[in-house]
């Protein structure tokens, strides 16, 4: 291992002051073990539950090695995590979930792997102590991923992955608002590979990713990847254009037939058709609403996340010495710089 390289270790923090002060302590032993340099980011995204006093405890006791990021209100995980991008300064970027179901010891495996010459490491859960609700959607929108980045990778929904300087400053020139940060990265990404990582149960706190913020993360998915869904869209439209002719040309040969009667019979299934295309419709417009949104949020332009205060950056302080300048002249310096 490269010791002369900066390592810097991103972690999202939401509500998590049960285990926050274990994750720290984890995080120090394992960097002051197999790093020489390392720089631990926790970015508080918005947490109501003490986590920021902790994280300013944290990097007041620790600094140069710890910084903290706070945020001013809630913004979600991947806005939390490019906060922390625009924060670090490592050559080697690390991303970890602050809920100790990924260990940190695991940290080590990822650094190995991407200094033999790749560009984004990610992680494999293996033995996942997660529900099977959310094993089977993680799987089926793992292999929606997989076909369409062309990548072979196995789990995107494991934040614990490893970057390249080069790969997460292009993820940082990227401004759309709705960023699923592993699937922007190996956009960017020439070589990638995977190591598995073991995977522990939840002790302290619940998931944050409620039912409803998993379906918008499923939306962010969807049409942050690709127009495709407007492409199939398109298609169904011209399909059930095609059926309603079809259907017509058959009542007007039907009523030729067996006369005006047999058509009047066939009134509700009428009905019932139109329902059907109604129905389409309005999941097209769903769909349409959903990319003029992200377009009409990109065009404003505002920021994805507002950050109030830093907290255990080690500034560049001028050096005085009493025989050049006076004391209060030394304080007035200090304070300028």
């Amino acid at each position: 291992m490269n010791k002369s390289e900066l390592i810097s270790i991103v972690i999202p923090v939401f509500n998590e002051a049960g285990s926050l002060d274990e994750l720290i302590r984890r995080c120090l032993d394992i960097c002051h073990t197999r790093f020489s340099r390392f720089e631990i980011i926790l970015v508080d995204d918005g947490s109501t539950d003490g986590s920021a006093d902790m994280i300013c405890n944290s990097a007041g006791q620790h600094p140069g090695e710890i910084i903290g990021v706070l945020l001013n209100r809630n913004y979600g995980q991947h806005a939390a995590i490019m906060a922390g991008f625009e924060k670090s300064t490592g050559d080697i970027v690390v991303t970890l979930d602050a809920d100790l179901q990924n260990p940190p010891e695991e940290i080590g495996k990822l650094v190995e792997k991407i200094m033999q010459g790749f560009d984004v490491v990610g992680s494999v859960r293996k033995d996942r102590q997660d529900s099977i609700f959310r094993r089977l959607a993680s799987a089926s929108i793992n292999r929606v991923v997989r076909s369409y980045t062309g990548v072979d990778m196995h789990d995107y929904g494991c934040m614990l992955r490893a970057y390249r300087r080069h790969i997460v400053d292009a993820m940082l020139s990227c401004h759309e608002h709705s960023t699923f940060i592993p699937v922007l990265a190996n956009s960017f990404a020439g070589k990638t590979a995977e190591v598995e990582v073991g995977h522990e149960k939840r002790t302290e706190g619940d998931s944050k990713y409620s039912l409803w913020k998993l379906i918008n993360l499923q939306f962010d998915l969807l049409t942050s990847m690709s127009t495709l869904p407007l492409r199939l869209l398109s298609v169904v439209g011209v399909l059930i254009s095609a059926t309603g002719i079809g259907f017509g040309l058959f009542l007007f040969v039907m009523r030729l037939i067996h006369g005006p009667g047999w058509a009047a019979q066939g009134v509700f299934t009428l009905f019932a058709a139109l329902f059907i295309f109604i129905g389409f419709q309005f999941i097209g417009m769903g769909l349409l609403g959903e990319y003029i949104g992200r377009m009409y949020h990109d065009v404003r332009g505002r920021p994805r996340y507002f950050v109030c205060r830093v907290a255990g950056e080690i500034q560049d302080l001028k050096v005085v010495t009493a025989s050049a300048t006076k004391p209060a002249d030394n304080e007035n310096l200090l304070k300028k710089s």
